[in-house]
């Protein structure tokens, strides 16, 4: 299994531009890497931005559907909050990106599947239902 972050801030999600392998090099994409045997999503998803990013998260709920990717794996996205400034040490560039500009970027084919729920996870709560 792959699980991937929506790491949201102030109504934009955080895009990673891949320099490995090939195929990807260039391309946009949520970040975040293999589970390892033993460990639960949110761990895992934890330990990557850690590594990748230098990033300590809180990580949230599932985003989105159940992608499935080559080798019989599966990639899932979670919604997280960030804690500090992320460092790009195993991306070449990293951007801040809000939900009118998601469908410009130039996402992996699987992190597509994800963009109308990280648009919905973006878009401000509306009015409350409760009276004043």
């Amino acid at each position: 299994m792959v699980v991937g972050a929506a790491v949201v801030r102030d109504g934009r999600v955080l895009a990673a531009r891949r320099t490995r392998p090939a195929a990807a090099a260039g391309r946009w994409e949520l970040p975040g890497g293999a589970v390892e045997p033993g460990e639960d999503e949110q761990t895992a998803l934890a330990r990557e931005l850690r590594e990748e990013l230098d990033l300590e998260v809180v990580v949230g709920d599932r985003v989105g559907p159940e992608v499935a990717l080559p080798g019989e794996r599966v990639l899932r996205i979670r919604a997280c909050r960030a804690g500090g400034e992320p460092t790009a040490l195993e991306h070449d560039a990293l951007r801040w990106v809000g939900p009118d500009e998601l469908d410009a970027v130039d996402w992996l084919d699987a992190d597509r599947a994800f963009l109308p729920a990280v648009a919905a996870l973006l878009r401000p709560p509306g009015p409350s239902s409760a009276p004043s």
